[in-house]
């Protein structure tokens, strides 16, 4: 279903906030996409997992004598975007808002986000501590229009003790991970042929962790799903990518059919030597092994790993933005706006804590960086990371290439046909 952005930009110059600009103190709405934390506290160091994380961030924030306190908005979490873009069409967005760095571009091509880069030096926030990624992920037209948060990829979770039995661990205890789709299959028939398990499982039909990680191995191969206006899906490069995984799918060494609970489910239980998830699971899956109630035992992350010519893995990022609105009609509650942002980016070793990588490199080159369980085992992600390219489609487009996979992996659908249809799919949402 295609967006409604034609009520976003008729939105645009309409009426104010409705706050009153005159008060001393002010209230800041913020809207956030995370759970509320049943525990609300103040206390960050205490805080655990996003919900509770964020959730402290700003009850620290509004806890401190500078006139502002934060109200969290109720979060929406299964339709966040719908009531985000109804607040702008309305004319009453919130003051502070989280967005993907994918849905970046559709709100700042309507002039929706205030421009930053004059703004944020003068609260004291450096932006050239920010990780390469992590600017140009907030960066539209040369302007910064959001503040970054984290970093989150596709990593490899890894069961050492299966990899131990096929023997897979290398002298210094770290698991020998594949470089090269032949050496992928390799390894995947060794770990079957010693331990009678599967080698790899993800999400490949519900959430689009799949199809990341065949966009990983094409962007590993230099190439993208299209290149300004013209879609290149029906190439060498995509077929390589693919097979690599229906390859596996045929040997039975993993599961086309998997969704992110029975993938995860399977890790767990350790009927499966990798699972591919995201940063946001690391601590989650440490816990759950600390606990000892589960089959795994000894769990390892890595970095998604080279099969091909050059290093990449796809991540996003969370992003805080301001409207455009804000600084015209309520400058004293921008200047507010300003300045939560800067206790954001403060607190980026906190938020770390769920996972997420760091968007700061001296946060990610610190020692509390490190001290971190398994940190230092995927902070190269950092620097890894790719998407599509910048587009206001990126959702449509997206869909298209997870419908594509799925006609592969799980209807039988003939390759040649599924990726031509593919690409007139997305040339035509191009144009």
């Amino acid at each position: 279903m295609r967006r409604a952005w034609p009520l976003l930009l008729v939105w645009l110059g309409a009426a104010t906030l409705g706050h009153d600009a005159a008060h001393a103190d002010i209230e800041l709405k913020v809207q956030r996409f995370f759970d509320p934390c049943i525990e609300d506290s103040a206390n960050i160091e205490q805080a655990s997992g996003e919900a509770c994380i964020i959730q402290a961030i700003f009850n620290a924030f509004s806890a401190e004598d500078n006139g502002t306190t934060v109200d969290l908005l109720p979060p929406h979490r299964d339709n966040y975007y719908p009531q985000l873009i109804a607040a702008y069409a309305a004319g009453a967005p919130p003051d502070v808002h989280l967005l993907h760095r994918h849905r970046l571009p559709d709100f700042a091509s309507a002039g929706l986000l205030a421009p930053l880069n004059d703004d944020l030096p003068s609260v004291g926030l450096d932006m050239a501590d920010w990780e390469e990624a992590a600017r140009a992920a907030v960066t539209i037209d040369d302007k910064i229009v959001a503040v970054p948060f984290d970093l989150h990829a596709n990593l490899w979770h890894i069961n050492l003790s299966l990899l131990g039995e096929a023997g897979l661990i290398a002298s210094d205890g770290r698991p020998i991970l594949p470089a090269s789709p032949g050496e992928l299959m390799d390894h995947a028939q060794q770990v079957k042929a010693a331990t009678g398990k599967a080698y790899l499982a993800a999400d490949f039909v519900q959430y689009p962790i799949g199809v990341r990680a065949v966009l990983s191995l094409l962007w590993q191969q230099g190439e993208n799903v299209f290149d300004g206006g013209e879609a290149q899906v029906d190439t060498a490069e995509m077929r390589a990518a693919i097979t690599t995984f229906t390859d596996l799918f045929d040997a039975g060494l993993a599961n086309p059919a998997h969704d992110y609970e029975s993938a995860q489910q399977a890790f767990l239980d350790g009927e499966v030597a990798i699972l591919i998830n995201g940063t946001w699971a690391v601590d989650l899956y440490d816990r759950e092994v600390s606990r000892g109630e589960i089959a795994l035992t000894d769990y390892d992350v890595a970095d998604f790993p080279t099969l091909f010519a050059s290093p990449a893995t796809w991540t996003d990022s969370h992003l805080w933005a301001v409207p455009a609105s804000l600084k015209a009609e309520r400058p004293e509650a921008y200047e507010a706006a300003m300045q939560l942002l800067s206790w954001i980016n403060e607190h980026n070793l906190d938020w770390a804590r769920t996972g997420h990588l760091a968007v700061r490199s001296s946060v990610l080159e610190s020692d509390a960086y490190a001290t971190l369980a398994h940190r230092v085992d995927y902070r190269q992600s950092a620097k890894l990371g790719r998407d599509l390219p910048v587009t206001s489609g990126y959702d449509e487009i997206h869909d298209v290439m997870i419908r594509c996979l799925e006609a592969i992996w799980l209807d039988g659908s003939p390759l040649d046909d599924a990726l031509a249809g593919a690409e007139a799919d997305i040339q035509s949402l191009l144009q």
